[in-house]
């Protein structure tokens, strides 16, 4: 009996490799796709970046300003990496956000490098011109003049957060970004709520703003037409990049989680519910910046937080008494992680510490943990009173005691 070969026609479908997709990494934590936020201090603190299908939300802070600049990170960062955009804002027009863009660095090690201050750098210059005995004897003494003996083992506490793996870019603030770049860039705009005429449109989606559900179905249509869709097939994957400008304001037709009659309302929370269901299905990462000081309610904005999946909140010290505060001079503000995603496993990825700050300087801004100056005043922290000296002085009586003891108190 002849032995013939039977050959099948079934062929195993080919997954997209992580390494196919430009800009992305496999997270170490949960294997998770992740992509940059443009701010490599930032991706260190939520997990080593933003998981793709996920909604990133920053609670802004009370000028909005420091929130603008990371959403400009965010959109600068998909540039570089050659991923596609959207953009909304009804507050300003999108275009103008990405005129604003910062440059990326030709030397991206120059920012790691911690900026010296001109007294350093003539004290280092100095330095230079002594002799090797000298340098050495004067290194010796400010060694110990530094900190106590005590302390020397002791490692020292580093302010930045730094990884090994390098991940994203790095950012000139003082320059903008080519037009060359921005007209290479794959860039939608979606239509302003302030632009569009405001008529008795009825709402799509039930007890939801009319706004909301247009921008909705115009991240809809951008997913399915650039092919973003999981269940959707193509020769080259990419990630689409979400920005979303300060959603929740009036200009959204938001009154503050309120209707004009004064009941709740369940708009954004809808809108919120609508978008983490599309993004969980597509290779796109949305973030959103939402002024939650407009809310009438703390526990609202708590709300809308739990709808989304990595959440920060950016406490500014412009117009607080923190401000003026010794002890912050050096930040710019406090940034708080509300939550981070849990995907893959029962618990996130914990940051190495929760008490963080954020800091613009002329060309970049970075994110910190947060160090107190020491405490250098001659003055003692225990002031004793005038009564408490006299009172110590006198005999004390009672138990029959009556001279005074240097065991009395």
């Amino acid at each position: 009996m002849d032995k013939r070969e039977v050959t099948s026609s079934f062929q195993k479908r080919a997954k997209v490799k992580i390494g196919q997709i430009p800009g992305t990494r496999p997270s170490l934590y949960n294997n998770q796709l992740l992509i940059s936020t443009g701010i490599p201090s930032l991706d260190n603190v939520v997990g080593g970046g933003l998981a793709v299908g996920t909604v990133f939300l920053v609670d802004e802070d009370v000028y909005g300003s420091y929130a603008r600049i990371m959403l400009k990170y965010f959109i600068a960062e998909g540039i570089m990496t050659k991923q596609s955009i959207f953009l909304s804002s009804a507050q300003e027009k999108t275009i103008k956000l990405v005129e604003e863009l910062p440059a990326p660095l030709e030397d991206p090690t120059a920012s790691v490098k911690t900026e010296e201050s001109p007294s350093s750098a003539v004290s280092h210059n100095q330095n230079q011109d002594l002799k090797p005995s000298e340098d050495k004897t004067k290194k010796q003494e400010e060694e110990n003049l530094k900190i106590a003996w005590r302390y020397r083992s002791k490692p020292k506490v580093k302010s930045s957060i730094v990884s090994n793996i390098k991940f994203g870019h790095y950012y000139d603030l003082t320059k903008t970004m080519s037009t060359e770049n921005i007209a290479a860039a794959d860039i939608s705009h979606a239509p302003s709520p302030v632009d569009l005429c405001c008529t008795a449109e009825s709402s799509i989606i039930p007890h939801m703003n009319v706004h909301y559900c247009r921008l909705l179905d115009d991240i809809r249509s951008r997913i399915e037409a650039g092919k973003f869709g999981t269940a959707q097939q193509t020769d080259t994957r990419n990630i689409l990049r979400i920005g979303i400008h300060s959603i929740g304001s009036p200009l959204w037709g938001e009154m503050g989680g309120l209707k004009s009659d004064g009941t709740p309302d369940p708009s954004l929370s809808l809108f919120l519910i609508a978008l983490r269901g599309v993004l969980r299905s597509a290779f796109a990462v949305a973030m959103l910046t939402l002024p939650g000081h407009l809310f009438h309610d703390d526990l609202m904005v708590n709300q809308l937080s739990k709808l989304c999946d990595t959440v920060i909140k950016l406490d500014s010290f412009a117009g607080s008494d923190k401000e003026k505060n010794p002890a912050f001079k050096e930040y710019h503000g406090l940034l708080h992680v509300k939550q981070l995603p849990r995907l893959n496993s029962f618990i996130p990825a914990q940051p190495e510490t929760s008490d963080l700050a954020f800091k613009l300087r002329r060309k970049k801004f970075t994110v910190e943990k947060l160090h107190l100056p020491p405490e250098l005043s001659d003055t003692p922290s225990r002031t004793q009173s005038a009564g408490d000296v006299f009172s110590l002085s006198q005999p004390t009586s009672g138990c029959g005691s009556t001279s005074s003891s240097k065991l009395s108190f």
